[in-house]
């Protein structure tokens, strides 16, 4: 249980949400197998592989989103059409029309799709209750937002915004990379990408080289800013943040995972151990990076 990419939402001021009445409300749309012609079916699942829809420790809050697609590839029923629509034209002695061949696909869609196989995927959200956030791990924008429409339909009143900071991540990644001083707890790693502001988007990525000199500066003086830059915080949890104050690639540095695997007896208590030493971490690294960002921006 180690997020690996990770978007940033501010809970309500008024958020009276608990772990009991999320559990309750959660049951109310647990995940169902996808039956007949759906293509998709969402909801809730076990993080744990148990009966409990909400896992909590240490006064954090986890819970996932499950869904089951049906896979039927375009290339499949574009295979069958056409083998059909031969022999239907070979019949007929003329060429199916566009409607014609529409109609014969969502056909074969509808014959195929009870018999397609159906992959499941999970989403975690992670409740910081104490600090009034909510983490959603997902490597893309869709993905996050797909949970978040389904908690807006299972629990009501309740609205996040996405986390604003007083200092945009492009203004403060520029600057510290122009300054080659990261903020107090961080060091600069050797991933970046620049892009310029004009028309043409230039953009100069630089992967495993060191972020330093007069070539980096250069870049910066011509008017490139930093969209993306890799980071560290206190030797403890790696990191590349980007324009968007989404944080990717997370990694917890062997440091951390060995204090877990050194306690845990079961996978059980190593779950619970991950969870407890994941969230303790990544809440004091968020706080570290909004004060490095200016702090919380709540217009």
């Amino acid at each position: 249980m180690w997020f690996k990419n990770i978007f940033i939402y501010r809970l309500p001021p008024d958020c009276k949400i608990t772990a009991a009445s999320l559990q309750e409300k959660l049951a109310l749309k647990p995940l169902m197998p996808c039956s007949g012609l759906d293509k998709q079916s969402r909801g809730w699942i076990s993080c744990r592989g148990d009966d409990r829809l909400v896992h909590v420790a240490n006064k954090q809050i986890l819970f996932a989103l499950g869904v089951e697609q049906k896979l039927l590839p375009a290339t499949i029923i574009n295979r069958f059409a056409k083998e059909r629509a031969a022999d239907m034209e070979a019949q007929q002695g003329y060429k199916l029309g566009r409607k014609a061949l529409k109609d014969l696909k969502q056909a074969i869609t509808d014959e195929l799709l009870p018999r397609a196989f159906a992959l499941q995927r999970t989403t975690y959200a992670w409740l910081d209750l104490a600090n009034g956030r909510m983490i959603i791990e997902a490597a893309s924008s869709a993905k996050a937002e797909e949970l978040l429409e389904q908690l807006g339909k299972t629990v009501d009143n309740f609205p996040v915004q996405l986390l604003q900071t007083q200092l945009s991540p492009v203004a403060a990644m520029t600057d510290w990379l122009a300054a080659e001083s990261a903020p107090a707890g961080f060091t600069i790693d050797r991933e970046l990408e620049l892009r310029s502001s004009d028309e043409n988007k230039a953009t100069v990525r630089y992967a495993n080289h060191v972020l330093e000199g007069k070539e980096i500066l250069g870049h910066i003086s011509a008017g490139k800013r930093v969209t993306r830059l890799g980071m560290t915080w206190n030797d403890r949890i790696s990191f590349v943040l980007n324009e968007h104050l989404q944080i990717k690639r997370i990694d917890f540095l062997d440091i951390i995972k060995e204090e877990s695997s050194k306690v845990a007896d079961n996978e059980d208590e190593m779950f619970e151990l991950d969870f407890t030493l994941m969230t303790g971490e990544l809440a004091k690294m968020l706080a570290a990076l909004t004060e490095a960002l200016g702090g919380e921006d709540k217009k």
